[in-house]
């Protein structure tokens, strides 16, 4: 088994060698990190420009495999489309690298705050992850065995994730035309050959489309819905003063509340922004999780809550799976989802909707549970 620190470790100068395609590296200790956020907006220009960067319904092709994503949103029916997404192919110019994540803004600026974060998460975890790899060289990683190598590249992923999503909190923090009432989840992930590292800050989902030694194929979600009534969450919100109950127009919805009024009544437990409620247990600390794919995966289902609010994990793999062009499998789940918000949930405003569907280039199933 390869370890992640050993891959990452492998593709390095090529991440290096795309940034000084950009600015001047004098000293790689010494890389200023406006300079080095600078240069990753620069390749991300160039990535779009070589149709490897998608933020809108589309469809992205591999360059090194077979596989490819297909995106899809929709605006519900509150407004503006507070969703927003990102797949970006060779992230960081390494050809066996992606990026993929769904931001759901919620609030008067919530589409302002999604759009703000898609920007900022991949620039300051690249910049971070290059930090971490820099730090990681100078040290002699002479572990005896290769779990240890696999815990330690896990570990700076990690570490680079959590400086991130805090740098990214901050900025919005200062960030002036932002008010205290608006938020975004994050559900990202970072596909690198064979390694899948999540990061999770709220309630989107993502599941995995699996098969068994039979060939059934089956979902596996790979994330948690982090709502303010699951347990340590709750612990934490309580500890920090903060309240939680359901209204009675709204029952089984558990919202988060500030302890001596009615507002804002967020219905998820971790986000960026959201100021007012930081106090009282409302945090934006990613989940952080590994996953290595395997020959048995077929595709990974990423989409916001709106999404799952009304179609299971088993209906989406079967949707996606059963879809005639796979090309099209992300906008097939959307408006599918969107009949069953209407028959499920009449009366009741339709959530934004956002899907990405990863297809890896691996043997079809032969049977989909039901």
């Amino acid at each position: 088994m390869i370890s992640i620190y050993a891959v990452i470790m492998v593709h390095f100068p090529s991440f290096v060698n795309g940034l000084a395609r950009t600015i001047s590296i004098k000293k790689e200790n010494n890389f200023q990190k406006d300079d080095a956020r600078k240069a990753v907006e620069e390749l991300a220009k160039e990535a779009r420009k070589n149709e490897l960067f998608l933020s809108s319904s589309g469809v992205v092709r591999s360059n090194k495999d077979n596989s490819f994503v297909s995106v899809f949103t929709h605006r519900g029916q509150k407004g503006v489309n507070q969703d927003r997404l990102v797949v970006w192919e060779e992230f960081g110019c390494q050809q066996d690298m992606m990026f993929c994540g769904v931001f759901d803004g919620h609030g008067p600026w919530g589409h302002f705050v999604a759009k703000r974060v898609r920007k900022l998460v991949p620039a300051i975890l690249l910049c971070n992850w290059q930090e971490n790899l820099l730090a990681a060289k100078s040290i002699d990683l002479n572990f005896k065995m290769e779990e240890d190598k696999n815990v330690h590249g896990l570990d700076l992923w990690k570490q680079s994730y959590i400086k991130a999503f805090a740098a990214v909190d901050q900025d919005l923090k200062q960030h002036t035309g932002i008010d205290s009432f608006s938020g975004t989840t994050a559900l990202t992930f970072i596909k690198q050959g064979e390694n899948l590292i999540i990061a999770n800050v709220g309630d989107s989902r993502l599941v995995l489309a699996t098969t068994s030694e039979d060939g059934t194929l089956f979902p596996l979600q790979l994330t948690t819905d982090f709502k303010p009534n699951l347990p340590k969450e709750a612990e934490r919100i309580k500890e920090s003063k903060g309240r939680v109950f359901c209204m009675k127009d709204e029952p089984g919805v558990y919202r988060i509340w500030m302890p001596n009024c009615k507002t804002p009544g967020l219905a998820i437990s971790r986000a960026f922004g959201d100021y007012c409620m930081k106090d009282y247990g409302l945090i934006s600390v990613p989940d952080v999780t590994h996953r290595k794919i395997t020959t048995r995966d077929q595709f990974i289902i990423l989409a916001s809550d709106g999404v799952w609010d009304v179609v299971s994990n088993q209906e989406a793999v079967k949707i996606v799976y059963t879809a005639p062009h796979k090309e099209k499998a992300s906008e097939r789940l959307v408006k599918y989802a969107m009949r069953e918000w209407k028959r499920k949930r009449s009366g009741i405003a339709m959530d934004d909707m956002s899907v990405i569907c990863l297809f890896f280039n691996q043997l079809p199933a032969t049977k989909v549970v039901d």
